[in-house]
């Protein structure tokens, strides 16, 4: 895949310098109709041999578009606070917002590169790591985003002369790092595994670029080439294609409609009962809480269910057994104007807790498979992907320690019914019922369909739904707490 990058390609000075205004004036046309349209942001990934220019050509870019709406990250050793999340929440939180290019150096490529370089793990590790990036790219692309994946490449003998010129002068000798020598004795193992990387991670929807690096005027004319043909691509085709959706068969809702229906919604604890149960529940919630094994690990839960199921009643009395510091509950309603300018799961991986820390959702990132499938808030090819991209968030929270619980509180239309009209008659209730959750009562068939295709889809070892059955609140309430309780003594006890 190198052997095309090593043939010295170069560009005269006079070439170079005919070509450049129109490329530039090209460039920031359209970096302005990005932003103008605010339809999708531009992910751009920098790796590849040291010395090669990737930072002077990051450097030009800046300097022939606008800088201000370009954002630079750059990912070096991880910090305390990324080590205590998903490997990939770092990135996650850096996503340039639509309108904008976000550049990455460092990135998740970097990091699986130079751990096969330095024998932290085998190909098939390597293998894995490149299948999630993958997976990350197809989510962002399915979300609209824009990706270019640069490789800068030298051969051994071009990388050494330019590390010797550099090193030589010294207006430029502060530009070479312990990275660019330690590049230069493990040359033939970063080629090879790059290489492999390069070859199975290009797609359609983001492939590899690889550029020779050692003559500046190719080099830096090469990338903005590329840039502004696919910008340009991008910006002219007003929509990007829907997926084509594959439906499901309706005996599967039917089947799971059941599995609804199936709860016995009659359960419940009496007063007294009621109070000793719920004692001794959030009794050990604060223990474990407290438990030093819980360093290692943190807790999510997750509350959906009916409307007036009674969540909100659930998560006070779990929060009534902790501290406060412990602790933070994240409410989802409609998404602000920042949130619908990610992708969709942004909202929820910039909440993630650290080690010791626990949050609550107070509903979730199954709203695309609820509210937004129920009332064509998404196209159907958007819900449909939405389940294989929240197992595979799941997987990765689970891998990072973090112990998730995921409730749906149901109730049926009868016991709905009474608690909206209570509401409508207790005044510090009134907030509580909207015209918008007598609408949904009409679309409860819907509603029902949809989250047993969730529960079918997403319930799996690691990330398990538990139905609560909530008609009785004081039954549904200790249930949670039991619920929550025992997932943390399981977590803990595999430590």
């Amino acid at each position: 895949m190198f052997e095309s990058a090593e043939l010295g390609r170069k560009i005269d000075q006079a070439a170079y310098d005919k070509e450049l205004p129109a490329l530039r004036e090209a460039l920031l046309e359209a970096q302005f109709e990005l932003q103008q349209q605010g339809r999708f942001p531009v992910i751009i990934l920098i790796n590849g041999v040291e010395g090669a220019g990737k930072g002077e050509t990051v450097k030009l870019l800046n300097e022939w578009m606008d800088p201000r709406l370009i954002q630079v990250s750059t990912f070096d050793v991880q910090t305390d606070e990324e080590l205590a999340r998903p490997p990939a929440w770092r990135f996650w939180r850096q996503l340039p917002p639509k309108g904008r290019i976000g550049i990455f150096f460092g990135n998740w490529y970097s990091q699986m590169i130079q751990g096969r370089v330095h024998g932290h793990f085998k190909d098939a590790v390597l293998d894995q790591a490149i299948d999630g990036a993958l997976a990350l790219e197809q989510m962002l692309c399915d979300e609209g985003a824009l990706i270019f994946k640069f490789w800068f490449h030298l051969s051994k003998k071009q990388m050494k002369t330019r590390l010797k010129e550099l090193q030589d002068d010294p207006q430029r000798a502060w530009r070479l790092s312990p990275l660019d020598w330690q590049q230069s004795k493990t040359y033939d193992k970063f080629v090879r595994h790059g290489e492999r990387v390069l070859r199975r991670s290009s797609r359609d929807f983001a492939p590899w670029y690889v550029v020779e690096g050692s003559d500046e005027c190719y080099r830096s004319l090469t990338v903005g080439r590329i840039l502004l043909d696919g910008l340009q691509a991008a910006l002219k085709a007003k929509s990007r294609p829907a997926a084509q959706p594959h439906v499901a068969p309706m005996v599967a809702s039917l089947d799971n409609r059941i599995l609804l229906d199936s709860l016995d919604l009659t359960q419940s604890l009496d007063k007294g009962a009621y109070k000793d149960m719920l004692a001794v529940e959030q009794g050990r919630l604060a223990m474990l809480m407290r438990d030093k094994r819980m360093r290692r690990h943190a807790l999510v839960v997750v509350f959906e269910g009916n409307d007036a199921a009674g969540k909100g009643g659930a998560i006070r009395r779990v929060a009534a057994a902790l501290d406060p510091r412990q602790y933070r509950i994240v409410p989802i309603a409609a998404p602000t104007e920042e949130e619908r300018a990610q992708p969709y799961l942004w909202r929820f991986w910039r909440h993630i807790p650290a080690r010791g820390k626990f949050t609550v959702f107070d509903r979730s990132w199954y709203g695309r498979v609820l509210v937004e499938r129920v009332e064509g808030f998404c196209q159907p090819s958007d819900w449909l992907r939405a389940y294989g991209e929240i197992n595979d968030f799941e997987e990765q929270l689970s891998n990072a320690g973090v112990v998730l619980v995921k409730f749906w509180l149901a109730i049926d239309q009868d016991e709905q019914f009474k608690r909206f009209k209570e509401r409508e008659q207790i005044a510090f209730k009134r907030f509580k019922i909207t015209e918008e959750d007598w609408r949904n009562r009409d679309k409860w068939d819907a509603y029902c369909d949809a989250v047993g295709d969730m529960v079918d889809r997403t319930s799996t070892s690691i990330a398990p739904w538990t139905l609560v059955e909530a008609n009785d609140k004081r039954f549904a309430r200790v249930k949670v707490l039991r619920t929550i309780n025992d997932a943390l003594e399981k977590a803990f006890a595999s430590d």
